[in-house]
């Protein structure tokens, strides 16, 4: 069966509402398998999600991971979903699964609106920077999306060997429609045969251009305020978690206990600290007086 992966609006509708709903009822710490169980009775009939959830569910129970099921079904899970999902249940990434249901949640949500290449392409290539999944097999995964046309492919083949060298916001504005317009422009209106295929509009383009020597960051936002591009989640600080008053009354009675036997193991308890400080007979009788 071939991977055709561009499915109707329907299933991307659904496919948000489940990655939502999954993180959120995770965060609720509800079992994995009770959420996939119950969600599957929420979704449409008329898709094939349910279905799909169902070998999700069969697969969670073996292995305690979906990705291995997801890879199982390229014909409705794009590679980039099954990538994301794989790095989150890598037990040596740091990368939780919290943020990768986020990412795909949005993914999914841009899928179902007015989608472009160019558009999917920046976010699932922002969600690999800010992640730090791995440039070259994040970009193979992107590759493999029947989204993206025989041009953008052997690009992404262009992109793994020049994106440590050249900067993106460079790479993307000699593939653009701004830079084939100047460059015929120069050559006083006579055409000539582009250095690289034009996959990004002009004002991508222009936007690239503008942003080539700065923080890739801003080239990232400008296409977002621009352009409309989806933004990419950017996963909270995690914060210090305060000793309730109580615990820490606790713990210093239990370090003062612990001390009391060190120096009693040690030349025994010196319980002259503990006394009041000596007052004669004469002393209390000049306080009585």
């Amino acid at each position: 069966m071939s991977a055709s992966n561009q499915l109707p609006k329907e299933e991307y509708i659904e496919q948000e509402y489940f990655f939502q709903t999954y993180r959120q009822r995770l965060q609720d710490r509800i079992p994995a398998q009770e959420i996939l169980r119950t969600i599957q009775e929420e979704l449409l009939n008329t898709c094939r999600l349910p279905l799909a959830i169902d070998i999700l569910r069969t697969e969670i129970l073996h292995s305690g991971q979906i990705a291995p099921a997801m890879r199982r079904l390229p014909h409705y899970f794009t590679s980039f979903q099954t990538f994301v999902m794989e790095q989150a249940e890598d037990e040596t990434a740091r990368f939780v699964l919290i943020a990768a249901l986020q990412i795909l949640e949005r993914e999914a949500r841009y899928r179902a609106d007015d989608v472009s290449p160019s558009g999917l392409f920046m976010y699932q290539l922002e969600c690999i920077a800010r992640n730090r999944l791995g440039y070259h097999s994040g970009l193979t995964a992107m590759a493999n999306d029947d989204m993206f046309d025989s041009q953008w492919k052997q690009w992404f083949q262009y992109l793994m060997l020049q994106l440590g060298v050249h900067e993106l916001a460079g790479l993307v504005y000699r593939a653009s429609a701004c830079y084939q317009a100047r460059r015929e422009v120069r050559a006083a209106g006579q055409p000539s045969a582009a250095e690289s295929p034009v996959l990004f509009e002009d004002q991508t383009g222009r936007i690239a251009r503008a942003n080539i020597g700065r923080d890739p960051a801003y080239f990232f936002a400008a296409l977002q305020r621009q352009l409309n591009y989806p933004s990419v989640p950017i996963p909270p600080k995690a914060e210090t978690e305060k000793i309730p008053p109580v615990v820490e009354s606790r713990l210093m009675r239990v370090e003062q206990r612990l001390k009391l036997l060190e120096m009693e193991q040690k030349d025994g308890i010196d319980l002259s600290q503990f006394y009041g400080k000596h007052r004669s007979i004469d002393d209390d009788d000049n306080i009585a007086t």
